[in-house]
């Protein structure tokens, strides 16, 4: 999340045919689709921005979206510095401070920094994002994944919902303040780091060798926010709070080997079968946490009269069997109310003849925040019952998951500023299923949240990590103002 821009001037038209295509198509898609309004009221700081230079940063942000996606930065390797010179390329034609790391051969961190304009500042914000992507198999997509193609309203690509959506929305928010000549009473610091897909050394190494260059921060926005768009309307803005943990354990079953002419009851993969076949069928416990109570009860009014009591009570009604039986069907409830285990990877022997010593097994495993890895894994081994059986963490160490309050000037100006462009939704504190790098810098004493721009159909965002992933221009084009007036009600003078 290769390198090579097109800057479009304010002041000039920005002529090309893919903006062409890109504003024709989404005339026609938006009445469908978009539930928001693209003219926030006056109290916005967007909305003192003329609307001719609203639209050239709405263009820029279509051309440099398809320009960003065209960075292939599948992780892995990564080879996130192709990421890094895009992304230079712009900050130093606009006479942004900035500065790239290169911590190992092709990887690299960038950061920029918009200083603050007055005598006396306060804490800085952070606009986080990741340019790695996940694999991607073209042959299984309608377009090529790092095409940055326009088509049927969307621009398509690896990373068009995670996340090279969010950079990109903070970078143009960093021209935008730029451009406008905006006076900050604090810091605005853009980061882009490598290897979150992965094991996350961009983030590690930054906290680890630059953490002066985050400046006693007091706010950060990164991903893992979540707009769900349904029937034409945002059903609620979803900001997170809090991410569950990854707990990774690699089981290996051990048996006797031969020829696969003669089969063996008790060999490797037949032991491994069985102990899966236990793993998955076992539930962890169901338990609330206060977050997950609150998000709940936001959202029992949007429900059914059924759900909607249980919203209400969610407490009694993990008590009730039907209740519980209704969450293991729900992958949208069931993350929130428990520890998961997800069967990942799988392997066993080169030869289809040849029965293997040894078959493994990777699991995902996600604890929710105050869970005991320890205790689920000894839980784990209790189930399978095999000595033959061996489960063991795959993490070198387990980061106990973490959350950050919702009192403070971050999630109020999240709040207003998502009531004037999604009027009637909810904004709602939310935990996310995937982790997230703010994990590492809430320790920091950073308010750290995930807040997305734009909005999504739970289509559109099951394409991240799929197949055929893609954003609707529209949202391309509104986002960044979303987002900019986020960062100028906490940051503005």
């Amino acid at each position: 999340m290769e390198a090579g821009i097109f800057r479009g001037q304010l002041g000039q038209p920005v002529v090309r045919l893919a903006v062409i295509v890109a504003l024709l198509s989404a005339v026609a898609y938006a009445s469908d689709c978009i539930a928001a309004s693209d003219e926030p009221s006056a109290a916005s700081a967007s909305s003192r921005i003329s609307a001719e230079r609203m639209q050239q940063y709405s263009d820029l942000a279509v051309i440099w979206m398809q320009e960003y996606l065209r960075v292939d930065t599948t992780n892995p390797p990564g080879n996130e510095m192709r990421a890094v010179a895009f992304y230079k390329k712009i900050l130093d034609q606009e006479g942004i401070e900035n500065r790239a790391f290169e911590y190992v051969p092709g990887r690299g961190d960038l950061w920029a920094r918009l200083p603050h304009t007055t005598s006396e500042a306060r804490r800085p914000m952070i606009l986080l994002n990741h340019m790695d992507v996940v694999t991607s198999d073209a042959s299984h997509w309608k377009v090529p994944p790092f095409s940055g193609e326009i088509k049927d309203g969307y621009i398509w690509g690896r990373g068009a919902q995670d996340m090279k959506n969010e950079g990109l929305a903070q970078l143009v928010v960093m021209v935008m303040l730029k451009r406008e000549k905006i006076e900050l009473d604090r810091d605005v610091i853009f980061l882009a780091v490598a290897d979150e897909e992965a094991i996350g050394t961009g983030t590690d190494w930054f906290i680890e060798h630059q953490r002066d260059l985050l400046g006693n921060a007091e706010f950060l926005i990164n991903e893992g926010g979540e707009n769900l768009l349904e029937n034409g309307k945002v059903k609620y803005v979803g900001v997170d709070v809090g991410e569950k943990t990854t707990f990774w354990l690699h089981v290996v079953a051990h048996g006797r080997p031969g020829h696969a002419s003669r089969p063996i009851p008790d060999s490797a993969p037949n032991r491994l079968v069985r102990a899966l076949d236990r793993i998955l069928a076992y539930r962890t416990p169901l338990r609330v946490l206060p977050v997950v109570e609150e998000f709940l009860r936001d959202m029992a009014s949007y429900e059914p009269p059924d759900k909607a009591r249980e919203y209400r009570d969610i407490r009694k009604a993990i008590e009730d069997k039907k209740f519980q039986q209704d969450v293991e069907k729900d992958e949208s409830l069931n993350f929130l109310l428990r520890d998961t285990i997800s069967l990942t990877m799988m392997g066993g022997s080169g030869q289809t003849n040849v029965i293997p010593p040894e078959a493994w097994a990777n699991l995902d495993v996600r604890i929710l925040p105050g869970g005991n890895p320890k205790a689920l894994l000894d839980e784990i081994r209790r189930v399978v019952n095999d000595p033959n059986v061996t489960i063991e963490p795959l993490n070198k160490e387990f980061r106990e998951a973490n959350y950050s309050p919702t009192d403070n000037a971050l999630y109020d100006a999240i709040r207003k500023v998502s009531g004037r462009y999604f009027p009637g939704a909810p904004v709602v504190p939310h935990i996310t299923s995937g982790y997230t790098e703010n994990q590492g810098y809430r320790p920091l004493g950073i308010v750290a949240y995930g807040f997305n721009p734009y909005t999504a159909t739970q289509e559109e965002g099951n394409t991240e990590h799929g197949n055929d992933e893609r954003i609707r221009v529209e949202e391309v084009r509104r986002g960044p103002r979303i987002l900019f007036d986020v960062v100028a009600a906490v940051a503005v003078k």
